[in-house]
């Protein structure tokens, strides 16, 4: 395992968004847990031009709070991820980009958008939850055999949300047929979270696990990430 890991963080920071006021106490938290240090560095998503501005990293965080300046630089980051095999985690506004990045660039839907962005497209595969998750929290059933389940060593955890937008359920069969899989769901049966079998780390959650470091409490997600991004 490396000593010492670079994170690079995605999304275009605010920080009065409690996601990202919590990103970096549940890094150190992880790291401490570890034994590594975890160094990370914010890279604003209209920054990310060419996949080298993030192709050196360890590991890459998609974070919260879209839409991004910059969509085509989130998933351009996203894909440098995935193709390159960099450790990726996204929550929830990354949870969001990472699927519609495989949609475009591995389903070949080239069209595939975000519905907060463009309401009126055909292949809107984000689109607005039935029901909005604001600031609320609710169980998530992780399925077994998935690295989720395996970092929470449960198959049921609490998350907290700040979302209003999911997986369009007209897409949903045909985005998790493949490499891309279900990795948990809520209480109704509704998609949390995906992960790529093909990857050593790829994982993205609609809800936001670094809340818990405001808490003072670990994110076993994060030190799952940061355990990937540490291995040599």
């Amino acid at each position: 395992m490396k000593g010492r890991v670079t994170i690079g963080l995605v999304g275009d920071r605010n920080d009065s968004v409690p996601a990202h006021q919590a990103i970096p106490l549940a890094l150190e938290h992880a790291a401490e847990a570890l034994g590594i240090t975890a160094a990370y560095e914010w890279v604003p998503t209209d920054r990310i031009r060419t996949a080298s501005r993030v192709a050196a990293f360890d590991g890459l965080w998609c974070v919260p709070a879209s839409p991004y300046r910059s969509m085509e630089g989130a998933l351009l980051a996203i894909r440098c991820a995935r193709e390159g095999r960099i450790a990726f985690l996204g929550t929830c506004g990354g949870f969001q980009h990472a699927v519609i990045e495989y949609a475009r660039n591995v389903l070949g839907w080239q069209d595939a958008t975000h519905g907060e962005t463009d309401a009126n497209s055909t292949l809107a595969v984000i689109s607005p939850l039935s029901c909005g998750l604001i600031n609320g929290s609710g169980s998530v059933q992780l399925l077994a055999g998935t690295r989720i389940a395996a970092a929470y060593g449960s198959d049921e955890a609490t998350e907290e949300y700040l979302c209003s937008y999911g997986v369009n359920p007209d897409f949903r069969a045909s985005l998790v047929a493949g490499p891309l899989r279900e990795a948990a769901r809520d209480d109704t049966g509704d998609l949390r979270a995906v992960e790529l079998d093909d990857h050593p780390f790829f994982v993205a959650t609609l809800f936001q696990p670094e809340r818990a470091a405001l808490r003072g409490q670990p994110a076993p997600l994060v030190k799952a990430f940061l355990t990937a991004c540490a291995a040599e």
